[in-house]
């Protein structure tokens, strides 16, 4: 099989292993406690320490792979994220678990920017493009698919399946990865921003973990709001310390580029809304219509199948139209699909909710493709390392503000309504809501320069026209 098709996949099996697992657990949490001795709510510790290890390793990751290789870094995330599924499986205590998490968290954070980073060095400009296609469909399909498998494995079988899966992924991953994939490494070696790690990743964690508790009632408001403030204070002390760096943990200077500062910010802002879907619609489908955790999750799914389709449409339409166009008018497509889902009832036939959500994963799935893709167009080589951590920081980012938003549109729905218990009418609004919040990424790439990521999209410049042809 061609480079070019094999190391997108195996990249694919590997972030789909890694977002599948961020999120499989959550239908298990009541099984794991009573097996494990504890309560449900004190193992939310397990869901909130694989985040923040997630958070505090991103930073380092570029470095790590311009250091040791590309193929080394990205094996051994492999195999530490499989040593923390194994972990996992084995634990007897609360302790036991976190830490497994945390261990899990730690290969995490370096296989998802390392293994972009081996995507985008490895493949011509030209292909990157059907290339990202492949490992953005992990990150849709994951979090959808997660919890109905979750909840499989642990109705049929027992919920330490849900982690031993991993150890025949992660071995042939380990194995494909050995055979196909370069060890790319920086030619020269730069010094290890050890204070700029400990910054970013104590303000990347601060924020994250506030924001994706943010509305949950998982800790008073007065601490959720010092861990987000903190986390701000460290992010500003991290900025400042970068500008006084040679080689800082997190090139910030990239923001310079327009492709990669549209590709970010708008990335962003884009996730935010689409990003609490995933919360959104599963809760609405089980406390509001009252479908079964497996019926809401089937019907989930929906979008991933959505995604899975436009990996053939991709390439075609980012050459027809480019990428700005794509990005500009699919941001609002996208948006209105989200919007969409806010006319649902419970007499909305399934397979009208099904027809919806599989067009509107296209459309996704399209946008989130264009969006990792053009991060790219105008990052050298030498910098491409650096370019996926910080991508990886800010998807962190719009990912648990995404959840917050959701979970905090249903909320003020609620107390609108006059409190009470949650029902399906306080879905709407927050669906419109976050829907409202992902089409304004319209406003950042529109300002994208209008032959933003040609070669990327395999767009020829128009031939220039001779003085001859002027003058006939």
């Amino acid at each position: 099989m061609r480079p070019d098709r094999i190391v997108p996949l195996i990249i694919a099996v590997a972030l789909f292993m890694e977002n599948m697992d961020s999120t499989v657990i959550a239908t298990s949490l009541p099984a794991i406690a009573a097996d494990i001795g504890t309560n449900p709510l004190a193992l939310k510790l397990a869901i909130t320490s694989y985040l923040l290890s997630l958070a505090i390793f991103i930073p380092a990751s570029g470095w790590t792979a311009d250091r040791f290789g590309a193929r080394t870094v990205f094996r051994a995330a492999i195999a530490v994220f499989v040593l923390g599924s194994i972990g996992c499986a084995l634990s007897s205590s609360l302790t036991d678990f976190v830490i497994a998490r945390i261990v899990q968290g730690m290969g995490g954070a370096m296989m998802t920017p390392v293994g972009r980073m081996v995507l985008v060095r490895s493949i011509s400009r030209r292909e990157l493009v059907g290339a990202m296609a492949w490992v953005t469909t992990p990150a849709l399909i994951g979090p959808v698919l997660g919890p109905p498998v979750g909840g499989f494995i642990t109705t049929y079988a027992t919920w330490h399946w849900i982690f031993l899966i991993n150890v025949p992924i992660g071995l042939i991953g380990i194995a494909l990865a050995t055979r196909y994939i370069e060890d790319l490494r920086a030619e020269h070696r730069e010094r290890f921003d050890l204070v700029g790690m400990v910054l970013a990743g104590l303000g990347i964690a601060g924020v994250a973990f506030g924001l994706s508790i943010l509305g949950l009632n998982f800790l008073p408001w007065s601490v959720v709001a010092a861990l987000v403030a903190g986390g701000a204070c460290f992010i500003a002390a991290y900025m400042v310390h970068a500008r006084h760096t040679a080689n800082p943990a997190l090139d910030l200077t990239l923001f310079r580029l327009p492709t990669f500062r549209g590709s970010v910010l708008g990335g962003f802002m884009f996730r935010l809304g689409i990003g609490a879907l995933p919360f959104l619609l599963p809760l609405m489908l089980q406390v509001g219509f009252g479908m079964t955790p497996f019926q809401s999750g089937m019907i989930t799914f929906a979008s991933a199948l959505g995604a899975m389709g436009m990996k053939m449409a991709a390439r075609t339409m980012l050459r027809l139209f480019g990428f700005r166009t794509i990005l500009v008018i699919n941001s609002l497509v996208s948006a209105g699909f989200l919007a969409a889902i806010a006319t649902f009832t419970q007499t909305t036939p399934v397979a009208a909710m099904l027809a919806l959500l599989v067009v509107g994963g296209f459309f996704r799935s399209l946008q989130f493709t264009s969006i990792n893709t053009i991060a790219y167009a105008e990052v050298d080589t030498a910098r491409v390392s650096r370019a996926t951590a910080l991508v990886s920081v800010g998807q962190q980012l719009s990912i648990s503000a995404g959840v917050a938003v959701g979970a905090l549109a249903v909320e003020f729905a609620q107390h609108w309504r006059g409190d009470g218990p949650l029902q399906a009418a306080d879905f709407p609004p927050a669906f419109l809501a976050v829907a409202v919040i992902s089409a304004l990424s319209v406003f950042i790439f529109f300002r994208l320069p209008a032959d933003a990521g040609a070669e990327m999209a395999d767009r020829l410049p128009a031939p220039t026209e001779t003085s001859d042809e002027r003058t006939g």
